[in-house]
């Protein structure tokens, strides 16, 4: 997609952003201890952390990544949010009020409470360092994907720009500064969400969503002279090539100097000739869009409905509509979506985004990414099931949540806290289905960047809209990475260097530490951010949810529940947890392309490693713990032996 910059967007960008650092620069004269440092002191109000922990859990991946998702996959898309809402009632039946009994600053000193195992402090920081950049990464690749559209900059000015803002936050004020972030842009992101969705159904729907004002492509439909299912001609354009890619037909014609490709479909015993939207890469690495070079700036935006069914009936467009009804009325009518093609021609690399027309029932139900209905493989079953059960469970084993827990003053704040944050969660995560669908239907669609969805829909109701939506998606990222690299420098600083290595550390040198460690944790996501450029954000984190599910979860259930647990049960769980998941997902099928190989054949079909890693996990918790139960015995007349030199 091509962007320009918008100075109305740039004004809300500067403000917010401005406000943040504002918040960093007050509460980081307040900032002394660790405990300040890490865990804000425990004086955090139970409802401002409850609003903080929804600003904290609704990331990139919420607003951005579950959006365009529902946008490009229809309900599959819904299930990530069903997925992450879930996660929460774990949270708060089985961990809330125990793990703020057992913490002090970090997930390791809950795990090691009662053990005192330098082998936990060591798996259990490790594992938090790697959860915390699986969770990193989505959030920087959305950051760059905002920034393009919102200040016309490429994306790794985006990513780069929020890894200076974030590190700075971090490392000026801590946990206090990123819990006042996350608690305005959590309530922020709450309302601008009610405003978009009363926008979309007041808006209603129409088969020309170019008469919303915004930039929409009218396709070019052709009927062209087939013989043995080539094209042979096509009216005044010529045939200049046809690909064949997995079932499908591409012809490239060419008319006036300037070369477009079409999909071939066949539709009622006739074939007709469909403009696609395609890049075609040269060796020189310059960019074509569409057949013409890309300062011509002629890569539109997609996304409309083909078919509108009300009452029975073809209309052209309907005028405002409920909730209920919005959702009846796409069921009953034809979406046209766009898949993705790639191939070579000419020496070429083109990538092609071809019309894809979808029966409004398809679009509600699973399986036009999660393939579990008919005809399914049991890959695909496997697949999804994995990623219902990470999302599940992941929520209540992920780092920069957990330390949440340690920021107010009491368990019941932290189980009141919680239940407030279900609440706000649950309400945003209704409005992502309006959203999402919204933007599937109104022509706003970026074919390059699913996690655009939900702001170029707020843009074609006006720029303000779009503007301020941005600004705080913008600062829903920077609340989220600097909770996650709060987690991340206390693993190293406090976990790491203090508990495991023993150096020490005051108070003052362990806030030092934990600034110089989010300063490097910060770049490294930068990097990561840049390197995973056009992954969906929502997709990314299901990875950090596998991996949170198989290598912590295990763990905290074993230390809250069985009075047999080891420490060396705990500390190999984890391993396991952390080492299987990541085998999986660094073998998977997506990974395959993005080391440039075939995914078929990769050595496995899962993309999502729970369903085998989480079970690997309990396991070896449960048997190792049998194991050992000797240590257990020594760690009773160790604990007493200190309680009596005390």
């Amino acid at each position: 997609m091509i962007y320009g910059i918008s100075y109305i967007a740039l004004f809300f960008f500067v403000l917010f952003v401005g406000l943040v650092l504002g918040l960093s620069f007050y509460f980081a004269r307040k900032t002394k201890s660790a405990s300040s440092y890490y865990a804000a002191g425990g004086q955090i109000h139970w409802a401002v952390n409850g609003i903080a922990f929804a600003g904290d859990y609704l990331s990139a991946a919420s607003f951005l990544g579950i959006c365009g998702m529902i946008a490009t996959f229809g309900f599959d898309g819904f299930l990530y949010s069903i997925g992450f809402l879930a996660g929460w009632i774990v949270a708060l039946f089985l961990i809330a009020e125990p793990l703020k009994r057992l913490g002090k600053y970090t997930f390791t000193d809950a795990l090691n409470s009662t053990f005192k195992s330098r082998a936990i402090t060591l798996t259990a920081a490790i594992s938090t360092l790697i959860v915390s950049v699986f969770y990193l990464i989505p959030q920087m690749v959305g950051a760059g994907d905002l920034v393009t559209p919102l200040l016309g900059f490429p994306h790794w000015v985006g990513v780069v720009l929020v890894g200076i803002v974030v590190i700075f936050i971090v490392a000026s004020a801590g946990m206090t500064s990123t819990t006042y972030v996350q608690f305005i842009k959590g309530g922020l992101l709450l309302l601008l969400s009610l405003i978009l969705t009363f926008y979309i159904l007041k808006n209603g729907f129409t088969l020309n969503p170019g008469q919303n004002g915004q930039s929409y492509h009218q396709f070019i439909t052709l009927a062209p002279s087939v013989e043995n299912n080539k094209v042979v001609s096509a009216g005044d354009w010529n045939v200049v090539s046809q690909q064949e890619v997995k079932g499908k037909s591409f012809v490239k014609l060419e008319k006036d100097g300037v070369e477009r490709w079409f999909n071939l479909v066949e539709k009622d015993g006739a074939y007709i000739l469909k403009e696609a939207l395609s890049i075609a890469e040269s060796g020189k690495g310059s960019l074509l869009y569409n057949g013409l070079p890309k300062e011509n700036a002629k890569f539109f935006q997609v996304g409309h409905m083909s078919k509108i069914i009300v009452d029975g009936k073809e209309v052209e467009k309907t005028g405002p509509v409920g909730p209920f009804e919005f959702l009846s009325t796409i069921e009953k009518s034809e979406i046209v979506r766009f898949a993705e093609a790639k191939f070579s021609d000419e020496g070429k690399k083109v990538t092609v985004y071809y019309q894809n027309v979808t029966s409004g029932k398809d679009f509600m139900l699973p399986g036009l990414k999660y393939k579990i209905g008919k005809g399914a493989s049991i890959w695909s079953r496997l697949d999804f099931i994995s990623l219902m059960l990470a999302l599940f469970l992941g929520t209540a084993a992920l780092p920069h949540i957990l330390i949440r827990y340690y920021t107010v003053k009491s368990q019941r704040d932290a189980r009141k806290s919680t239940i407030l944050a279900i609440g706000a969660i649950g309400m945003f995560y209704v409005l992502t289905m309006f959203m999402g669908l919204g933007a599937a239907v109104n022509g706003v669609l970026d074919v390059e960047s699913s996690n655009m969805a939900a702001p170029l829909l707020a843009r074609a109701f006006g720029v303000i809209l779009f503007s301020v939506i941005s600004a705080v998606a913008f600062a829903t990222i920077l609340g989220t990475v600097a909770g996650l690299i709060i987690a991340s420098s206390g693993a190293i600083a406090h976990d790491l260097l203090d508990n495991y290595f023993k150096l020490g550390l005051s108070d003052v040198k362990k806030v030092r530490a934990g600034k110089i460690s989010a300063f490097v944790v910060g770049v490294f996501a930068i990097i990561l951010g840049i390197l995973f450029k056009g992954m969906n954000v929502s997709f990314l984190v299901g990875w950090a949810f596998s991996i949170a599910a198989s290598a912590n979860l295990p763990a905290i259930l074993f230390l809250l529940f069985w009075k047999k647990t080891t420490a060396k049960g705990i500390a190999w769980s984890i391993a396991t947890g952390v080492l299987s998941s990541l085998f999986i997902i660094l073998t998977s099928p997506t990974m395959w392309d993005r080391y440039g190989l075939d995914p078929a054949t990769a050595i496995h079909k899962l993309d999502n490693p729970a369903i085998i890693s989480f079970p690997m996990a309990i396991i070896v918790a449960y048997v190792v713990s049998l194991i050992t139960q000797t240590d257990n015995h020594k760690n009773i007349q160790q604990i007493n032996l200190e309680q009596v030199d005390a």
